[in-house]
């Protein structure tokens, strides 16, 4: 069941909301256990061979963070070595899942080098959204061996990691953000504003979905495909490929975001921002401090800053920044091209650190040098994305030479495909419009400039009412138009993951 289909907006989710807050009248407890068991069955919709998998993860976790808090009676030593029996099971079901049959791949590569027979793969599928589970609960085990949790429910335990918004695709949540609003008594309270704000949000997230990524995709699809199966991208098919994924995956991961904020506040719950306008971004750094700011949370506070930081010097500093993106480019999936994405990004990040130390030294920027500041990390962002999308190096290298214009350069882009059908018009206007979307406007959840309160607006009650009204209007003409391209399965990008 995706965000973006009849079921689940027509069907699954008026029904877990209407049920939640007529349960919630009664029993806040109930309420969470009925929100826990909706999630389980949005999560079982996907795959129920999966289900025992997570539901054992939940109930191991809630045990090891139960016995990894301080106590008396419990001695540092002993927590510590439970904390490290229980981060080796959670890693452990993620290497066996995600990353076996890569490293059993790579060793049969080895032996059939030698001349040995090879190992036979695993024939195991990847539970959905097993990354974001994992990774959410290891940050909980290391807070309660640290002293941090104080909410012992299980229900909301259970409500924290199943929540269906994230479960699938993220945001990583943190229980210092979640758990607390599970225990608050005013999050089973039926808000009419948060209702609206929430569908709002929701709507510019399938908007951003079906309108912008969707598209975007089919010409990214176009290029990389062909590429993998041995055409060669020439310059401008190369560059307006890439520009299309990297819009693709911005406004598909972005959407996806957009609509769980919005079904969260529906439900009184407030999820992490996880997209600043990264791509406006003028230096490496500031990307990462703007895009999937929950994953680059969870790396810097349960990686890099464990690796050491930048606590140890500017030499141990750069390489624990290099390990952090390369383990962070590791996670994404199990394939080299994902690994040489991450060491991209770490040595962009050790450049960019080392320039503001040696050269700039916290010199503020003047305007041209914003301006090529910004040139140079959207391009390096691209060039990035380029090995982060290809199926394999030799697809990569590919498109990087025809980014090169080694693969000549016709006067106009994808003319090498003149058998596919392709609307450069269409490809064109929903290009700029997607640009002009991640270049000038703000954040679709900072909800003061795409959804104004009515208080909000200077002068009389009358042009207040006004507002509201085209506001709602032309939400609803945004949502009718986007749940016209509903129908084709499209799932999000990150699913994967």
């Amino acid at each position: 069941m995706l965000f973006n289909s009849n079921a689940f907006i027509f069907f699954y989710f008026p029904i877990v909301l209407l049920g939640f807050f007529l349960i919630a009248r009664r029993n806040a407890r109930a309420a969470a256990g009925f929100l826990a068991l909706a999630s389980l069955f949005f999560y079982g919709w996907w795959s129920v061979k999966a289900m025992p998998l997570l539901i054992g993860s939940i109930c191991i976790n809630y045990w090891f963070g139960l016995r990894l808090t301080p106590a008396p009676g419990r001695e540092d030593r002993q927590r510590k070595r439970l904390l490290i029996v229980a981060l080796v099971v959670n890693l452990g079901v993620l290497a066996v899942f995600k990353y076996a049959n890569f490293f059993v791949a790579n060793v049969n590569e080895g032996l059939a080098a030698a001349g040995f027979a090879p190992i036979e793969m695993l024939h195991i599928a990847l539970p959905i959204g097993i990354s974001f589970y994992t990774f959410t609960q290891i940050a909980f085990l290391v807070d309660c061996w640290q002293g941090k949790v104080h909410e012992r429910s299980f229900i909301h335990y259970a409500l924290f990691v199943t929540y269906f918004p994230h479960l699938i695709a993220g945001p990583v949540l943190h229980h210092a953000q979640m758990m607390p609003q599970f225990a608050n008594p005013t999050t089973y309270r039926a808000d009419p504003n948060k209702l609206s704000l929430g569908l709002a949000i929701f709507t510019f997230g399938l908007a951003k979905k079906l309108l912008i990524a969707d598209p975007m995709g089919q010409y990214a699809d176009l290029m990389f495909n062909a590429a993998h199966a041995g055409t060669a991208p020439t310059l401008y098919t190369a560059w307006f490929g890439i520009l299309a994924y990297t819009l693709q995956i911005y406004f598909d991961f972005s959407g996806y975001s957009d609509m769980a904020v919005g079904l969260s506040v529906c439900l009184g719950v407030q999820l992490p921002l996880n997209f600043r306008s990264p791509y406006k971004s003028t230096n490496i750094i500031e990307f990462w401090r703007r895009w999937h700011i929950s994953l680059s949370t969870f790396l810097r506070d349960y990686l890099y800053v464990p690796l050491g930081g930048n606590r140890k010097g500017p030499a141990r500093r750069y390489l624990n920044l290099f390990l952090t993106m390369v383990l962070g480019g590791l996670w994404h999936g199990a394939a080299w091209t994902f690994v040489i994405w991450g060491a991209l990004h770490g040595a962009y990040l050790m450049i960019n650190h080392l320039w503001n130390a040696k050269v700039r030294r916290n010199v503020p920027p003047g305007r041209i040098a914003r301006v090529f500041g910004w040139l140079l990390t959207f391009l390096c962002v691209m060039i990035a994305w380029v090995v982060f999308r290809a199926d394999g190096m030799h697809t990569a290298m590919a498109i990087y030479k025809g980014m090169l214009g080694m693969n000549g350069a016709p006067p106009t882009a994808f003319s090498e495909f003149g058998s596919v059908p392709f609307r450069k018009s269409e490809f064109f206007r929903t290009l700029l419009v997607g640009l002009a979307i991640c270049l000038t406007l703000p954040p679709t959840i900072s909800l003061e400039h795409w959804v104004p309160h009515p208080q909000a607006v200077a002068g009389s009650r009358v042009l207040a009412a006004t507002s509201t009204v085209v506001i709602a209007v032309g939400t609803f003409a945004l949502f009718v138009w986007a749940v016209s391209k509903l129908g084709n399965y499209s799932p999000f990008l990150y699913f994967q993951f």
